[in-house]
């Protein structure tokens, strides 16, 4: 019942490596790309979100959504179902989802230079060299931006593995020996324990997928039925977080006992604000500076409210209409629409929305347009953070009050009509 995960540079003989250590032990191999598949048919999740996880591309409004999240935690509960059943070759960086408590699992990197491989790939490929650095680049920034969000570490860390192969080094025979040599330790494991990790494995990622809808930073391990939750974010109310994942994990099947610990990136700001929101705040931020912007962004966040970015008018207008929108920050002067334009639809279109005009550009005659065409608010760049945090507050009550004397929401609106 072992289990070999398997990831490979690009241009390094990773591919013929797994055929051939396929071959000999009689293992099935899962790609990456098989994973991928399987999860988005089992767990009704767009292939193209998978992608976008994988590649470490933004899902717009994930913070309200935590589309990610479910996403990871799909493709674990995939990948932990295949573990169970053992005798299986991971082939990717998906195999970086197997939590490290699970000891029957044998890490194997396959690796060399990036001029080694560029060169591996020219001769193989025929292509020409900037078209082959081009590819290696690319593929070297997806496994790093993956390996780093799910471990902190460099993809190639040899921490994070049990084998490192430098394919210039080893040929593939090779490097199948020395896979095969360090298998035969594995498969010297007892089974009933090999059994009860990959069990304990399927439990956690059943837990992970019941905890997605709260979002990321929550660690999971699992031991015979008894789970153990790390909050390694920052959250607010946490006696009420805790008792909200605990209620969530004793729901799977197979839970008899839920722990939370607190971890390493857990902390309480020495400042304290009074922003919180009972339910979630869609905020849109639409400022063409994306420095500025993203900044702000993160600046939000440290005050626990979460926003969308984008760059311009096109887009906050395409945005709001795919996915939706509570509040609005909207910078007047953008390339093409600019924020008055964007300001006009919105009124025009979905008025519920409150839109609050942060500009550096701006004067009193805008300013007086603004307002008449339905802002909200008018502010200044630079902004004041916390002046702008509790005008959001107070446009999130304008929006509460709004929905209590239409008696709710847009959707009961709509069918009571």
């Amino acid at each position: 019942m072992a289990v070999i995960s398997i990831t490979g540079a690009l241009f390094t003989h990773s591919d013929q490596t797994v055929i051939e250590l396929s071959s000999a032990l009689g293992y099935k191999v899962l790609t990456d790309e098989k994973i991928m598949e399987e999860t988005a048919l089992n767990q009704g999740v767009s292939l193209d979100n998978i992608q976008k996880v994988l590649d470490s591309k933004q899902i717009p409004f994930n913070d309200f959504t935590h589309e990610k999240e479910k996403i990871i935690a799909g493709l674990k509960k995939t990948m932990a179902e295949h573990v169970l059943q053992g005798d299986v070759i991971f082939h990717g960086i998906l195999g970086h989802l197997i939590p490290r408590w699970a000891t029957h699992v044998l890490r194997v990197l396959v690796v060399t230079d990036k001029e080694t491989r560029i060169l591996n790939g020219t001769s193989l490929s025929g292509k020409s060299e900037k078209e082959i650095t081009q590819a290696v680049n690319l593929a070297d920034k997806q496994a790093i931006l993956w390996v780093n969000g799910l471990t902190g570490k460099k993809a190639w860390d040899d921490s994070l593995y049990d084998i490192v192969a430098p394919s210039d080094k080893l040929s593939v025979s090779d490097t199948v020996a020395l896979i095969s040599e360090h298998h035969a330790t594995l498969a010297s494991m007892s089974e009933e324990f090999v059994k009860k990790e990959a069990r304990d494995f399927v439990l956690a990622a059943q837990v992970e997928v019941a905890l997605s809808t709260t979002g990321g930073g929550l660690k999971v391990y699992a031991n015979n039925g008894e789970i153990v939750v790390t909050i390694d974010k920052n959250v607010l109310l946490l006696s009420k977080f805790k008792q909200k994942i605990t209620d969530l994990a004793k729901k799977v099947d197979g839970v008899t006992s839920v722990e939370t610990k607190i971890g390493k990136n857990y902390y309480k700001s020495d400042s304290t604000y009074s922003f919180e929101f009972e339910t979630p705040l869609h905020v849109l931020l639409v400022d063409d500076e994306k420095e500025f912007v993203q900044t702000l962004s993160q600046r939000l966040q440290i005050r626990q409210i979460n926003s969308n970015v984008v760059y311009s008018g096109e887009d906050a207008l395409e945005t709001v209409n795919r996915d939706g929108a509570e509040v609005m920050v909207l910078d007047l002067k953008m390339p093409g629409i600019d924020g008055f334009q964007v300001l006009r639809e919105i009124k025009k279109t979905k008025p519920e929305i409150e839109v609050i005009i942060l500009t550096g550009h701006g004067t009193e005659k805008d300013k007086e347009t603004c307002m008449e065409l339905g802002a909200f608010a008018y502010l200044q760049k630079p902004a004041d953070i916390d002046l702008l945090a509790e005008t959001m507050k107070k446009a999130y009550e304008k929006i509460n009050r709004n929905k209590e004397l239409s008696g709710g929401d847009a959707g009961e609106n709509k069918s009571s009509k």
